[in-house]
Order: C-alpha cells, then structure tokens, then sequence
C-alpha cells in the first residue's frame, strides 16, 4: 500500500509536469532556421510580437495560423539580410503598433497612459467639491407657534 505522503508527491510531479507542458513554444520544425543565429534572432523578436488573434500572447507561443505566417515573415526578412529594427519595423507598418507587445513611447502611448491619473485627479477634486458643496445646513430655530404646538403635543394635549 501507497502511503500518502508518496500519493501526494506523485499529485505534485503530475501537477508540475502539466504546468511545464503548457509553456511548449508554437514553433513548429518547418518553420526553424538552419543557422543557429538568426534563429534566436527570430526568437527574440518573435517574442515581441502579439498575435494578432489570440492578442494575449506573442506569436512564438501561439499557434494561430496567422501568427505562423508572421513568424515565417521575420524569418524572411532576418534571412534577406534585415536588422532586428528593421523587421520589426516592417512588421509594423503593415499591422500597425497594435502587433508590438510592448508599444514604442509616443506622444499617442504617453497621453494614453497619462490620461487615466488625469481624469482620476480630477474626478476626485470633482467629488471633493460636490461633498463641500451638499453639507448640511444646521436646521432652522422652530418658530414662537412651532414651539407652542410642540409643546401641546409633547404634554398630550393635542393629538397628531
């Protein structure tokens, strides 16, 4: 009989085997330069490209038809004598700065990330202002008749 410590190192290296698998790379043996350089050339950029359908991953990790067809790009272009900016370049002119995992720093990036502290920065002066704005009054002091009625109403003499 199995004791449950050995059970439970067996769930353990199941567990870690099936993690480990998950993270296999999409590159398929077709697609592999014969020149060890430009291969991991094509691997570095690769893994700086999204894919374009699956949009949370790079195009070395997916396996979508399209981000086959870009990795054969780069590979193209690093074998007709392109520097990595080029390809990336060109890979980017035709998809737009959406393919880049990372974007560039522009002045469209900058606003874009300075835009959310903006608009939180004003919409809490907003709040603020608008809190200031609907305090309380103190309640006005009952007058001389408000007083006499309260009274009678207090003492039961008169009903409500």
């Amino acid at each position: 009989m199995i004791e449950r410590r050995a059970i439970g190192w067996l769930w353990a290296i199941a567990i870690a085997l099936v993690l480990a698998s998950t993270s296999a790379k999409a590159v398929e043996v077709d697609e592999i330069l014969a020149d060890p350089a430009l291969e991991a050339r094509a691997r570095s950029i690769s893994m700086e490209l999204r894919c374009l359908v699956c949009q949370n991953q790079s195009i070395d990790d997916s396996h979508a038809p399209l981000a086959k067809d870009l990795r054969l790009i780069v590979r193209e272009r690093l074998v007709a004598g392109d520097s990595d900016r080029q390809v990336i370049d060109f890979v980017v002119d035709r998809y737009g700065e959406f393919v880049l995992l990372r974007p560039r720093l522009s002045l469209h990036t900058a606003m874009l990330w300075g835009a959310a502290p903006v608009v939180l920065v004003i919409a809490g002066m907003l709040l603020w202002r608008l809190g200031r704005r609907t305090a309380v009054a103190p309640p006005l002091p009952l007058t001389a008749d408000e007083e006499k009625r309260l009274a009678r109403i207090l003492d039961g003499s008169e009903q409500r």
